[in-house]
């Protein structure tokens, strides 16, 4: 990591340059080179300051012992020499900066206050400022660099090279250079590199890098297979079906890199604060120096110029401009920590003022996938009605269909069904074995005239009814499963004191049945993506302009939903592409309990900068007026305003390390 270049507290370009997570990584090349790299750069880095420090103690040394031949221009020369290794970048970006019309930066402040302290021949003073604000500054760094390693670290895990199949010999490839199309090998234990489609039978994978969970996944053939997984078991084949920028996982990274440029209201709030609070603090400095003049009996320039000089190196806004940034950074950091994408620290800001939480059932709430909960078999024997229906609905997509097959057993050997038609809305009519079949809701089997008896169409879940050759057979009660944390999710956010709403396209009367076993305090069921929408916009209505409104889901009909909420949050890394794109916070595990652990990390995060913010206007304001008053030295403004910076970045940096 460069030396210093990339931050400079004028709130301008501060924030971005800090936290721009897409210059790191992009450099790595074999670890070997890398270990001697980073021996050099350190040097680079706290080489200046080392050989700064040496002679500064030197300095102090040599005016106690030999004051008769440490005489100037000796003295000034030495100490010029311990100023130069760092002052001299801080004075070069204070000129860069005055040039682009951007002259109170704290590198102007700084370089006014030890140029000054020079020509006062206080000149251990001017190097010491100079030392401990480079200190403050490699400590920042090395801060910044730690929160982004621990958020680069989750994120991208997708390895350079692939093994690519070519004229049945393996080739070691990039994974940029892999052409859609290809076919890659994943050895047991590596990491997929790319996108794609499984060409082998099954395999088994790790999702971790994707969605926080190790829970093993059992792909089966032509299923989706996606970079960041760890191949569990044997190998496996897969053609690629995404580059690998385009890959699911890249555009994960590149939503984070975008999110720390996303500012959050307190800070742009302290930016511009900055803006016009050190134009101010020089003012002062120079009434400080001036005024007394008209006042004081005995006035010496020097003891005045000295004050006004400790007055500006106190007034420096350092620890506020760092700490900040690298607060919400550390939000952002514990949330992908925790399987939570938080796309900007202006939403680890808005999700603090959440009031209303309003869930999509099917994926957010529930597990999407049905079951069949029970058979009700009245003419035929269960097998037999299974059978033939199963192998009827083997024509369908439905997800009714698949949980009856899945019900059935596919590995049965399904009897073939002939002219299967699927009447849109109420289910299918085919011949099994002779036999004719009909299979759906009540509707359908009206249609043919069929008796039913009325109570099966009053259950509070999807109910497929069979009839065999004009007589009612039985019927399969098929149900989603709520996920296991779904209860747990909505007593924490009601503990919180937040209002759940559950909306979904679902029946009425299975929308209720869930909503009671969860336990939401509203559910609204048989809506339609537009809806959904007169409902989020009804809820909004009802709060405050401060109370913010979050909606949760997973489909790609929750886009136009999730884009209206103050707070969009997808369910699932393995989610809907269009969610992900419009959400604000994104869910990667798929449980919906984390949305309580982001309000969580999203409250911790604005403690902690609010902490910060207090602590440095206190300090500063305390040690200003012991400045103006002539008690506190250079060196008591040096160490309060360095102090004050350290104690704001290893608060900054505690919010990684929280439990949530």
């Amino acid at each position: 990591m460069a030396t210093h270049h990339h931050h400079s507290h004028d709130g301008h370009d501060h924030d971005h340059d800090a936290l721009d997570l897409a210059d790191e990584g992009s450099t790595a090349g074999t670890a070997g080179t890398e270990a001697t790299v980073s021996i050099v750069d350190k040097l680079k880095e706290y080489g200046p300051v080392i050989l700064s420090l040496v002679l500064l103690l030197g300095g102090i040394l040599l005016d106690t012992v030999a004051t008769e031949g440490f005489r100037n221009p000796w003295r000034v020369l030495w100490y010029l020499a311990a100023y130069l290794p760092v002052g001299w970048p801080v004075l070069r970006r204070a000129v860069r900066n005055i040039l682009k019309g951007n002259i109170f930066t704290e590198f102007f402040l700084m370089g006014v206050a030890t140029i000054g302290a020079f020509a006062i021949r206080e000149y251990p003073e001017g190097v010491a400022v100079m030392l401990f604000y480079t200190v403050g500054e490699l400590f920042q760094d090395a801060a910044v660099l730690r929160a982004r390693r621990s958020i680069k670290a989750l994120l991208d895990v997708r390895p350079d090279t692939v093994t690519v199949l070519r004229d049945g010999k393996t080739v070691s490839t990039k994974a940029a250079l892999v052409q859609i199309g290809d076919v890659i090998q994943i050895k047991p234990g590596e990491k997929v590199g790319l996108d794609g489609k499984l060409r082998s039978e099954t395999g088994s994978f790790n999702t971790a890098a994707l969605t926080g969970e190790s829970v093993p996944r059992t792909i089966s053939k032509g299923e989706e297979v996606l970079a960041g997984m760890i191949n569990r078991q044997t190998l496996v084949e897969m053609d690629v079906t995404t580059r690998y920028q385009d890959s699911k996982l890249s555009r994960i990274l590149k939503l984070v890199q975008e999110a720390t440029g996303r500012k959050a209201q307190t800070q742009e709030f302290i930016a511009r604060f900055a803006r016009i609070y050190t134009p101010i603090i020089c003012a002062l400095a120079v009434l400080i120096t001036v005024l007394p003049y008209f006042f004081v009996a005995d006035y010496r320039f020097q003891d005045w110029l000295y004050r006004g000089l400790v007055f500006l190196v106190i007034g420096c806004p350092c620890a506020l401009v760092i700490s900040i940034p690298l607060g919400y950074f550390g939000g952002i950091g514990a949330g992908s920590r925790q399987g939570i994408l938080f796309k900007g620290s202006v939403f680890l800001d808005l999700i603090t003022q959440v009031k209303t939480v309003v869930m999509d059932k099917t994926g957010t709430l529930t597990q999407g996938v049905f079951k069949v909960q029970e058979v009700n078999a009245q003419t035929l024997p269960v097998e037999e009605l299974t059978r033939l229906t199963a192998a009827l609905e083997s024509k369908s997509t439905h997800p009714v269909a698949t949980a009856i097959l899945a019900y059935a057993g596919i590995g049965e050997s399904l009897v073939p069904a002939e002219n299967v038609e699927e009447i849109p809305g109420h289910g299918l009519k085919g011949t099994v074995a002779g036999k004719t079949v009909l299979a759906g809701n009540a509707k359908l089997l009206q249609k043919f005239n069929v008796t039913v008896d009325e109570s099966l169409s009053t259950i509070p879940f999807t109910v497929v009814l069979v009839a065999v050759d004009g007589r009612f057979a039985g019927s399969f009660t098929i149900a989603d499963q709520e996920k296991p944390d779904a209860a747990e999710t909505v007593r924490r956010l009601r503990q919180m004191g937040l209002k759940t709403v559950m909306l979904s396209g679902d029946k009425l009367a299975v929308v209720q049945a869930v909503a009671q076993q969860v336990g939401v305090d509203e559910a609204h069921g048989d809506l339609l993506p537009e809806d959904k929408v007169r409902e989020v916009e009804r809820l909004k209505r009802a709060l405050t302009p401060q109370q913010k409104l979050a909606f949760v889901g997973d489909g790609v009909n929750d886009a136009p939903v999730v884009a209206l909420a103050d707070v969009g949050i997808a369910m699932g890394g393995l989610g809907s592409d269009a969610t992900i794109e419009t959400a604000d916070v994104v869910i990667q595990t798929d449980q919906p309990s984390k949305i309580a652990t982001a309000i969580k990390i999203g409250k911790a995060t604005r403690q902690i900068v609010w902490q910060n913010i207090t602590l440095s206007l206190v300090v500063k304001a305390i040690v200003l007026l012991l400045g103006a008053g002539g008690v506190a030295t250079m060196w008591e403004a040096v160490f309060a305003d360095v102090g004050v910076a350290l104690l704001a970045i290893l608060n900054a940096v505690r919010v990684q390390n929280l439990k949530f």
